[in-house]
């Protein structure tokens, strides 16, 4: 049995020892919007925040994290608005497909709260955990740098 808050709603669920994060929340709680990209921490497809913080979910135990809050692309918004990383997002084509979409938001969003260099250099450093196959790097990093620059961002939930 394990229990965490996610996107700010307490949950408990029966999993095994070695069950990685990324299934439990897809399968037990219903939050597919992670997702399953490699399932060897390469792609960040499957980034998620943990108090706070990236993980890869997909390698991560689920025990590990018990009673942490945990937050997912799901949680990002709220009923009146999106992030404004999502937002960005939305505004400068930061995707094509859409399938790495949600890991690369959740990493874009950790790192208005890292140690981040001003250059779009420092930014394609802390975001190179996160592969997109179609391509849209020039996109992501504008879209991040669109939030940096308006100082928006730093005060949603992570």
């Amino acid at each position: 049995m394990a229990r965490f808050v996610v996107n700010g709603k307490s949950v408990q669920v029966d999993v095994e020892p070695s069950t990685p994060l990324l299934w439990v929340l897809r399968e037990q709680v219903g939050l597919t919007g992670t997702k399953y990209g490699c399932g060897v921490a390469q792609c960040g497809a499957c980034t998620v925040h943990v108090d706070g913080r990236r993980v890869n979910s997909c390698l991560s135990f689920a025990l590990m994290h018990e009673g942490a809050e945990i937050a997912t692309i799901e949680g990002l918004a709220t009923d009146e608005a999106l992030h404004p990383m999502q937002e960005a997002f939305v505004a400068c084509d930061g995707y094509q497909c859409g399938y790495c979409t949600s890991g690369q938001i959740m990493s874009a969003v950790a790192l208005l709260k890292e140690p981040c260099g001003p250059d779009d250099a420092d930014v394609k450093e802390l975001m190179s955990g996160n592969i997109c196959r179609c391509g849209a790097y020039p996109n992501i990093v504008t879209a991040i740098q669109r939030v940096r620059s308006l100082g928006r961002g730093k005060g949603g939930p992570v």
